[in-house]
C-alpha cells in the first residue's frame, strides 16, 4: 500500500455503514467485519469522506472547526487516514481529483 500524500483524494469504501453518535462516529466494514470508532475529530473527517476529498481539503475542513496548526492537523489527517486505508475503509487516488 502506497504512503497517502497531500495531494491525493481519498474517499469512503461503499462496503461499509456508519453512524454519528453525539459527536463520535461508529464505522463498520461490511465484508470485513471490522469496527472503527472514531473522535469527534475524526467523525468529522470520516463525514467528509463520504465524497471525494484530497488531503489538503480535509485539512482545511478541521482547522476550520477546531484550534489546531495547519501542520499538526496534517500529520493527524494524514495517520488517520493510513489507519482507515489499513482497515480497508477508505480509497485512495493518487493526485487531485478537480476537486
Amino acid at each position: 500500500m502506497k504512503p497517502i500524500s497531500p495531494t491525493d483524494t481519498v474517499v469512503a469504501v461503499r462496503d461499509q455503514v456508519s453512524c454519528t453518535l453525539q459527536d463520535e462516529a461508529v464505522v463498520l466494514h461490511l465484508g470485513k467485519g471490522v469496527y472503527f470508532g472514531l473522535n469527534p475529530v475524526g467523525a468529522t473527517v470520516w463525514n467528509a469522506l463520504q465524497e471525494p476529498k484530497t488531503v489538503e481539503q480535509l485539512v482545511r475542513i478541521v482547522t476550520s472547526e477546531y484550534q489546531v496548526q495547519a501542520g499538526e492537523c496534517e500529520r493527524d489527517v494524514l495517520e488517520l487516514l493510513a489507519r482507515l486505508q489499513e482497515a480497508g475503509l477508505v480509497e485512495v487516488v493518487a493526485g487531485k481529483a478537480g476537486l
